[in-house]
């Protein structure tokens, strides 16, 4: 009998071209896993509907949101009444934010994102016809920003709370990290393509387009399924969301994930200082949209390769971990000798805040439970709305008492150790496993019994 034996298996042998290459097998295995997971986008008709209602929305506030202060700008040429726009949007967004989310607990929450959608459409429409007289009005401005800032911030805690409803629990990971992309593109295109219009065609167009936008996504809105609320609700009141703040602060694991974010917006966030840093630092004033789009496109890169963020059940690791990321990154950045260095950092610090960003979600629609969903997606709001401007007041005093650099690094430095000082306060945070968490727990048992 002739045995024939393998070439691969002789000692000292060459393998031969036709024996499979596990480790080719595996680097292409480990390349599949990091492709971003479309089964939400694959699986649910309304979630579709959401996620591009809800990107519509947001790119088309995006070229609203650079045509409001140019437009001031243009008609007043002080920056007192740029910066004005701020303070008179922040009442609407507190209160807004904090009663969107009672209403969202008790109402029918896509009627009501149809409403404050037809809302906003009224609101920018006449933003337009303003911005299309031959004399607009200032005061016209403010008035109407003011109320485009009740009416989206009402809004905002619906679509928040409905997006768990649309797909399975086990999904919601993947969905998240859609939800996104979905901001991204918005906060990438909506400023480029605001831009172009005010350069060519003026303000006026810019609210036309985002009245288009609009009108587009509220009628996805109004496509979707209606969600009844599964348990027995109450009226929206004061005392209702003092419940729901109450809630918050009682879940540990809750209470980090705000605190975490406000760390990293409130102490490290750079955006106030990109003018100087481009023109003061760098010399490269030209070179500015590159500052303000950086992170933006490593928040998509990171989001794009996010098929791995599914098989991580320790979220609130994760979350401390990219939030402290993104704060050493953010100071590295204002370490940075080179303007090209510095958009490299920018860039791994958006996507250590996506990454950070993805699983805060996923703690919040996997463990809120459905009666306290949307005044919890109002307190959110509220800690990414506020923190922002508090971190622009920190850096710019930080900036004019020290410097830029040092204001930037500062900054970073500072979250990393206000999100470590996070960790080891909040222990059950930080230990945080989701197929063990009892509210996890819970909530994936409700939803499986309401979906038999």
């Amino acid at each position: 009998m002739v045995v024939v034996t393998c070439p691969a298996e002789r000692a000292g042998a060459r393998s031969p071209r036709w024996v499979t290459d596990t480790s080719a097998v595996s680097w292409r295995d480990r390349v599949r896993a990091l492709r971003m997971d479309v089964t939400p986008w694959r699986s649910s008709r309304d979630f579709r509907l959401l996620l591009v209602a809800g990107t519509v929305f947001y790119l088309g506030g995006m070229i609203s949101y650079v045509a409001v202060p140019f437009q001031l700008y243009d008609l007043t040429g002080s920056n007192v009444a740029v910066g004005a726009v701020g303070l008179v949007q922040l009442v609407p967004l507190v209160v807004g934010g904090l009663y969107g989310g009672a209403l969202a607990d008790h109402v029918d929450r896509r009627r009501l994102l149809v409403l404050t959608g037809v809302a906003q459409v009224v609101i920018t429409a006449l933003l337009a016809a303003n911005a299309f007289r031959s004399s607009p009005d200032v005061w016209a401005i403010y008035v109407l920003a003011f109320l485009h800032a009740a009416a989206s911030s009402l809004q905002r805690p619906s679509r928040e709370a409905l997006l768990p409803r649309t797909v399975a629990h086990d999904e919601l990971v993947a969905a998240n990290a859609l939800g996104g992309l979905g901001m991204q593109i918005g906060i990438l295109l909506g400023p480029t393509i605001g831009g172009l219009l005010l350069a060519s065609v003026g303000a006026g167009w810019c609210y036309a387009v985002d009245v288009v936008g609009l009108v587009v996504a509220t009628g996805l809105y109004a496509a979707m399924a209606s969600y009844p609320h599964r348990e027995e609700t109450t009226p929206p009141s004061l005392r209702g969301i003092v419940e729901g703040v109450g809630y918050a602060v009682r879940r540990r694991d809750l209470l980090g994930t705000y605190l975490v974010d406000m760390a990293a917006m409130l102490l490290a966030i750079p955006v106030v200082l990109f003018p100087a840093l481009a023109e003061e630092v760098f010399s490269r004033p030209e070179l500015l949209g590159l500052l303000y789009t950086a992170e933006t496109v490593g928040a998509m890169v990171a989001t794009a390769t996010s098929g791995w963020a599914g098989r991580v059940h320790h979220h609130g690791r994760a979350i401390v971990i990219g939030a402290a990321t993104y704060g050493g990154f953010v100071a590295l950045a204002g370490l940075a000798p080179s303007f090209g260095l510095c958009l490299a950092m920018l860039a791994c610090a958006g996507a250590a805040d996506m990454v950070s960003g993805i699983f805060r979600a996923t703690v919040w629609n996997q463990t809120i439970p459905e009666s306290m969903r949307g005044r919890l997606a109002g307190i959110e709001m509220l800690s990414y709305s506020l923190g922002p401007l508090g971190g622009q007041v920190r850096a710019g005093f930080a900036a004019d008492l020290w410097s830029v650099r040092g204001a930037i690094t500062s900054g970073g430095v500072a979250c990393v150790m206000g999100v470590a000082a996070t960790a080891v306060a909040l222990r059950t945070f930080w230990s945080y496993d989701a197929r063990t968490d009892p509210h996890a727990r819970a909530e994936r048992a409700r939803r499986s019994s309401a979906d038999r």
